[in-house]
């Protein structure tokens, strides 16, 4: 089974709804980083040398191969990456191995079977 990992950058407000999509997509779970910062092609606007953006969240999942680009579709569609500007990105990179995850190739050992 080969895997792929998800990496996704998001406001905060809506983690939990891209988490929520993504598991009824077939990822298995997540890891969330908060408060981290990022910046577009425009700058970030200040107040008196505060910033003022959103805080986001850096969401990665460890999905198989062939259910990732579903998942990573669905991440796009529930955060309004492609409809809002500056809502986040999503991007998918190739894993060449992992540990830790006997429990989640049982899992999706029949659903990957039913995709093919």
């Amino acid at each position: 089974m080969h895997f792929k990992l998800l990496v996704t950058f998001i406001e905060d407000t809506r983690t939990d709804a891209v988490m929520d999509a993504a598991r009824e997509k077939g990822a298995t779970g997540a890891t969330v980083i908060t408060n981290a910062r990022g910046e577009g092609l425009k700058g970030s606007k200040t107040f008196f040398g505060l910033d003022l953006v959103a805080q986001r969240d850096v969401v990665l999942f460890l999905v198989e191969e062939h259910l990732a680009r579903d998942i990573l579709e669905t991440i796009a569609e529930v955060g309004r990456f492609e409809s809002e500007p500056g809502t986040g990105i999503a991007f998918q990179v190739d894993v060449e191995d992992a540990v830790g995850i006997t429990r989640q190739i049982a899992r999706l050992q029949h659903v990957v079977e039913e995709e093919l």
